[in-house]
């Protein structure tokens, strides 16, 4: 199992994997609104983290899945990161997870059995800490590793943290540092240190928890997760949720240490280009702001941080629950303001 390289048994890592958001939404604009369905609370209609559907007068039920190709070469820390993110969309909708099922795809003939069952073990382990049973899923034979969770949760229909509420004025919160992508891809190339691994470690399998307990503040608005389109593309949905415009500090943005080199360096996956180009026209950039920093914000996070637009006299309470749940580098990044769903950068 040592020689086995997971990341070189696919062609995309992590939230990488993801399809850019251009080409996706071409994919999604036939099908058609859910109607018909007074209990469905969350839909399609506004790209959020997960499905909502109201089960009576105090609980709704969060549904989602989230599975993705290796982002790291070690089996256990692979299901681990996966697990974490997907699992990260349930606290992103003010949830708290109750059951999971793993979705598993394989290379039998070619990856080890005792990497695959590290793999599984690496989600359980997870799941154990969020204090949820994987009860089943889904296997198959794929050509390249495949793995992730559908994970339900229960939230009360009245605290549903939607992407798409956020107001003028708010404080735009981000609790995880950015980088994630671009530390993986440092480790595909094989100049990733020691130190540099476990900023990625741990950040990738830090659970957003926090985000069940943002579900009781009224300050908080509007709630996501960053993940494979970078902050900006999961901040231009917020934006184009709320139907405003967002201005973003880069000074103040929270970076993983280890990535700043690397991003100097050019270094990062395909995804950056790839949501570059389906959302640039959208982002305008102060002639300050270097290029690499541009790509930090369109680098696709794997199990990213928590994104909140909160209402500025709530901002310090949230951030202080932020950081009370061990996200130390949780921030202020930025400001909800009047105009078009564009976001503008400053230093």
């Amino acid at each position: 199992m040592d020689k086995v390289r997971l990341t070189q048994l696919s062609h995309g890592g992590g939230c990488g994997c993801k399809i850019a958001p251009a080409v996706l939404a071409d994919m999604l604009r036939a099908l058609p609104q859910s109607q018909g369905f007074p209990d469905l609370l969350v839909g399609t209609e506004t790209s959020d983290d997960a499905a909502v559907y109201r089960l009576n007068d105090t609980q709704a039920l969060v549904a989602t899945t989230d599975f993705f190709m290796p982002i790291v070469d070690d089996p256990f820390d692979f299901g681990r990161i996966a697990a974490t993110n997907a699992i990260s969309d349930i606290y992103a909708m003010g949830g708290r997870p109750i059951l999971a099922l793993a979705i598993v795809g394989m290379p039998i003939n070619t990856l080890p059995m005792e990497a695959i069952q590290q793999i599984l073990a690496g989600g359980a382990s997870v799941c154990a800490r969020a204090g949820i049973p994987l009860a089943g899923g889904h296997s198959i034979d794929a050509p390249e590793p495949i793995y992730g969770l559908v994970a339900l949760g229960l939230v009360h229909p009245e605290r549903v943290k939607r992407n798409s509420q956020a107001r003028d004025g708010d404080a735009l919160i981000l609790g995880k540092p950015l980088g994630i992508g671009i530390l993986g891809s440092a480790m595909k190339k094989g100049v990733l240190d020691a130190e540099g691994y476990r900023q990625l470690i741990d950040t990738t399998t830090q659970l957003n928890a926090v985000g069940a307990e943002l579900a009781a503040l009224d300050g908080v608005h509007a709630l996501t997760d960053v993940t494979g389109f970078g902050l900006l593309g999961h901040l231009l949905e917020l934006c184009r949720g709320a139907q405003l415009g967002a201005r973003i500090e880069s000074s103040r943005l929270p970076l993983l240490p280890a990535a700043v080199g690397f991003a100097q360096q050019g270094i990062g996956p395909g995804a950056i280009a790839r949501n570059l180009s389906s959302f640039g026209a959208d982002v305008a950039f102060a002639d300050a702001v270097p290029d690499w920093l541009h790509h930090v914000m369109a680098d696709a996070q794997t199990s990213g941080g928590l994104l909140a637009a909160v209402a500025p006299d709530s901002a310090d309470d949230v951030l202080a629950r932020f950081r009370a749940n061990g996200f130390a580098q949780a921030a202020v990044i930025g400001l909800m303001q009047p105009g078009a769903p564009t976001i503008s950068v400053c230093t």
